[in-house]
């Protein structure tokens, strides 16, 4: 005689609702997983992707014109730069760099513009620019303070750059950021300016923000 097992309705339900439970627990410990790996993979890109600031310092700046004509301003200097990428895992694409030269706070020069290129990791480039002032407007003052510093005998420039670069790492290329560069020129000058450039090649480092 064999024997008849019959499920209840409850017993079936209690069974329906483990399965419930189980196929819960399943998709809340995918789910987890899957949001702890993106957490991961947040912080890992973080990590890659919190580069150092590029590197810029002054190799040499030629003083070739810096004359007053009344109240407007001739100047012509040549200059270059070092530029370096610090980085090992991250390269730098400059997409735009405008330089240019101030005297006591006033700009002596127009902005010139240097053509965008790549820079690789761990990577360092020379920058050159022609800087000119053609009849620029400035304040009245600045013709005491270039007689001032002839009698002194030491001429004091800042050369800026600035512009928008963004970050490369593999295929991935991240969005603009603007930078600005800011170097410290220091020149002989007599109380008179000779047929020669007055040069500077001190090797000064810039500092640079982003």
């Amino acid at each position: 005689m064999s024997k008849i097992t019959i499920t209840s309705p409850k017993h079936c339900g209690a069974k329906e609702g483990l399965k419930i439970k189980s196929n819960y627990k399943k998709l809340y410990f995918t789910l987890s997983a899957l949001f702890t790996s993106i957490l991961l993979l947040i912080l890992l890109i973080w990590l890659i992707l919190h580069p150092a600031k590029p590197q810029f310092s002054l190799k040499e700046v030629d003083i070739y014109q810096l004359s007053l004509l009344g109240p407007n301003l001739n100047s012509s200097i040549q200059l270059t730069l070092f530029s370096k990428n610090p980085n090992q895992k991250v390269a730098i694409y400059y997409d735009e760099i405008q330089v240019y030269a101030t005297y006591k706070g006033q700009q002596i020069t127009g902005d010139t513009p240097v053509p965008p290129f790549y820079q690789g990791q761990e990577e360092s480039n020379l920058i050159t620019a022609s800087l000119v002032g053609n009849i620029l407007p400035v304040a009245p003052s600045l013709g005491f303070e270039l007689g001032r510093d002839q009698t002194v005998g030491r001429l004091v420039l800042n050369l800026k750059a600035n512009g928008k670069l963004r970050w490369k790492v593999g295929t991935w290329v991240s969005g603009r950021y603007r930078f600005n560069v800011n170097c410290v020129a220091i020149n002989a000058f007599g109380p008179s300016v000779p047929s020669a450039p007055l040069i500077s090649n001190q090797g000064t480092q810039c500092s640079t923000t982003l």
